[in-house]
């Protein structure tokens, strides 16, 4: 089996570990702003600490993306063409998103806020649940013929694992950006999300158990049942830090949660990419999905130059806003001036 197109099977799935890790707390964070935060100081609080690195954690979606299209046609073919209407739910929840955090803080007034409050939470939660989705079609199989094509009408997608892996993501961003609210802000905040994240953990994350047990029932190898093992330790590791006051340490536990977790999936279904529900046999796999040897050649020679790059700059950005911030960070909100008068 060619190195290569295994290399960019190991690629794609650290670009979803990233997405996941790095714009999962900014989802959960969006979730949180809409039912966890008491009044409009607290939910600005919990804005900024996002602001200075939201739109960059979308990249690594966007990556993801492009490298599948890129480095297997027909992976991406096969899923996108079979989950456009879902997938078209997730771009516009991204849109209002994207939209809300831009626009909330252009106009002072009580309704203002509060509507782009709402379509910035349910953008958040419309966007994860539809990765998760994704995800979960990818890993457990699409009804998909020996071409490719998707069997049955547009909601042929729509299955128990879709909604478990919805939930699965749904669960973890709220986890996960408790803990990281936890460790970024300071006082009453601060508080109440350690107090989240102690209780919610365990009810929030089994989805993404159910998920990965699927997977590893159906598929599972040695090597990705000691990955399970060593999400499992790392969700108790983070959970046993937050008790004893370490944000740091409980943070770090979710990610090790996550990082294990995606690894056991992904070499659980190697080489499948796609499989499919219909026939085995016509599965997607890293061979037949794969592009020529000469694409996969010029993408790892800009992958090796590129991405290095991001990954300092993006280290370089958190190091920069790694301060806490309180509520008394929050100034007053005042009203917006126009530049021209009438």
């Amino acid at each position: 089996m060619d190195a290569l197109p295994t290399l960019w099977f190991v690629v794609i799935a650290v670009l979803w570990t990233g997405y996941l890790l790095l714009e999962g707390f900014d989802l959960g964070v969006g979730m949180h702003m809409l039912v966890s935060a008491r009044g409009d100081r607290e939910r600005r609080l919990m804005l900024n600490t996002i602001g200075p690195v939201w739109d960059g954690n979308e990249v690594w979606l966007l990556t993801a993306g492009g490298a599948t299209f890129a480095a297997f046609p027909m992976w991406y073919a096969s899923l996108f063409s079979g989950l456009y209407i879902p997938l078209v739910i997730v771009l516009v929840a991204l849109i209002f998103r994207a939209v809300a955090i831009e626009y909330r803080g252009k106009h002072h007034s009580l309704r203002w806020g509060r509507a782009w409050d709402v379509a910035l939470g349910l953008g958040s939660f419309v966007a994860a649940f539809g990765v998760g989705a994704l995800l979960a079609i990818t890993t457990t199989g699409l009804p998909i013929d020996a071409n490719g094509d998707r069997v049955g009408g547009p909601f042929a997608w729509f299955s128990w694992q879709a909604v478990v892996g919805g939930l699965a993501v749904v669960g973890f961003c709220l986890v996960h950006a408790a803990a990281f609210l936890g460790l970024k802000t300071e006082g009453e905040v601060s508080t109440r999300m350690r107090r989240f994240f102690r209780r919610a953990a365990i009810p929030a994350l089994l989805p993404i158990g159910v998920w990965v047990l699927v997977v590893q029932l159906a598929d599972g190898t040695a090597v990705s049942w000691s990955l399970v093992v060593l999400a499992a330790a790392g969700a108790a590791f983070g959970v046993v830090a937050s008790r004893r006051g370490r944000d740091g340490l409980g943070f770090l536990g979710m990610a090790i949660f996550l990082v294990a977790g995606v690894a056991s999936i992904f070499s659980a279904v190697y080489p499948v990419v796609l499989p499919s529900s219909l026939d085995p046999a016509s599965s997607l796999t890293i061979e037949n999905a794969a592009s020529g040897g000469y694409t996969l050649g010029v993408m790892t020679t800009v992958a090796a130059i590129g991405v290095p790059l991001v990954l300092v700059y993006q280290g370089w950005t958190y190091w920069v806003f790694r301060r806490r911030l309180s509520v008394h960070h929050i100034p007053d909100a005042r009203p917006i001036v126009a530049a021209v008068r009438r």
